[in-house]
């Protein structure tokens, strides 16, 4: 599975692991994606996509969750 959000492209990014001693070791941040179908809500012909969608564009209802 795609770890990309299909409608606003929020992809994994890169940060720092930091211990007490201050060493910084690189991790993947990943962001909160699952798959479902969904329709957006700026579309004008209401159709239905499926994919991955973040769930920060659900909470905003950026899409619509199709059940």
């Amino acid at each position: 599975m795609s770890r990309i959000c299909d409608n606003c492209g929020k992809r994994p990014r890169v940060a720092n692991n930091v211990s007490h001693a201050n060493n910084r070791t690189k991790k993947w941040v990943y962001p909160n994606v699952h798959r479902m179908q969904y329709m957006c809500v700026n579309d004008p012909k209401n159709r239905v996509h499926s994919g991955c969608v973040c769930t920060k564009c659900l909470k905003a209802n950026l899409v619509r969750k199709i059940v």
